[in-house]
């Protein structure tokens, strides 16, 4: 390979997004990771692709949101380039509404969604009706149109692939070379210091039930996200103490049980996939982006935790404004430390 520019560890969703927009603007790239694609939690079934409440509006809620207005381009871009999906679509979600308190924040929130959201996404209350539709207590619904969905494997094997059609293949080891950008994810935040954040184990399962045009529902914690491919995903847990950070267990027949109690429609629905990872979680709970304090030349990815598919073309952007143009555009608070 020629001199490279920019060095990325790390292929997970943060990694493979920043390589490509490092290489979409003619910059030299490589990209190596000991477990190849998506080896990690980037290589999950979930894919929610969903909004904060807009209320109390700040640099994290609009790093976000302008990151899910950026994700249909991006990922359409990254389909034409690699020739295969990678199961985006922004299909909205459904979620219930509790008791009458809920409500009247709920229509609260759908004012300030008309003002923070620009006019480019809805957040409205309509009365819950059909089968796909989580069980509402109040016979209420709050239904955004801001939320979308990935596959989240599917889109890291899209990535990759349209990164080797660019020169760029996913490599298992290589040498520092220009500019490194470490997106290793839980090692990654261990290696920041035990300060930076911790990893916390999900598991989810993936259903064969096809509804790939419905919209995703969110009740009792659980995101249920119908595919593309027609499968439903349905996630996740939150553990901070484990063993087996990849196996599953009697903590994801709690979640399937409750889901087919929130969703009744999925129930008879065969279960085809069990899944875990340890998922990177920083103790700011926003991304880590930025230079590495100490280590000139060296940038850290992470943390990206239940919004890593989310935030990952406004992290592509300004990661690739930081390390090619020295443009700093990284909200403070998600800064290394």
């Amino acid at each position: 390979m020629a001199t490279v520019d920019v060095t990325v560890r790390g292929a997970g969703i943060f990694g493979l997004s920043v390589a490509w927009a490092c290489a979409q603007r003619g910059a030299k790239v490589q990209v190596i990771d000991p477990g190849g694609v998506a080896a990690g939690a980037s290589g999950g079934i979930v894919g929610a692709l969903a909004p904060h409440t807009p209320e109390r509006w700040n640099d994290k809620k609009a790093f976000q949101f302008d990151s899910l207005l950026r994700a249909e381009p991006f990922w359409r871009a990254v389909e034409a380039a690699a020739g295969q999906p990678s199961g985006y679509g922004r299909t909205g979600r459904l979620q219930p509404v509790a008791d009458d308190r809920a409500l009247d924040l709920a229509r609260t929130r759908a004012v300030e969604a008309a003002a923070l959201w620009q006019g480019r996404a809805q957040w409205t209350v309509i009365p819950a009706q059909g089968d796909w539709a989580p069980v509402s207590p109040t016979g209420w619904l709050i239904h955004d149109t801001l939320s979308a969905r990935v596959h989240p494997l599917q889109g890291c094997r899209a990535l990759a692939l349209a990164l080797a059609r660019a020169g760029c293949p996913v490599q298992r080891d290589g040498e520092d070379q220009g500019a490194v950008i470490w997106a290793t994810g839980v090692a990654g935040l261990a290696a920041l210091g035990e300060t930076a954040g911790n990893g916390v184990k999900g598991q989810a399962a993936l259903l064969r039930f096809d509804a790939r045009h419905a919209p995703q529902l969110f009740a009792d914690g659980l995101h249920i996200v119908p595919h593309a491919d027609g499968t439903v995903a349905i996630g996740s847990t939150s553990e901070r103490v484990f063993d087996d950070p990849t196996g599953t267990d009697a903590l994801l027949d709690d979640v399937l049980e409750r889901a087919l109690t929130a969703f009744p429609v999925l129930r008879g629905a065969p279960v085809i996939q069990r899944w875990a990872g340890v998922r990177p979680r920083a103790a700011s709970r926003a991304p880590v982006l930025g230079g590495w304090p100490g280590r000139p030349g060296h940038y850290v990815a992470n943390g990206g935790f239940k919004i890593g598919f989310g935030m990952a073309p406004r992290v592509a952007e300004v990661m690739a404004d930081l390390v090619l143009d020295g443009r700093d555009g990284i909200p403070d608070g998600f800064r290394p430390v």
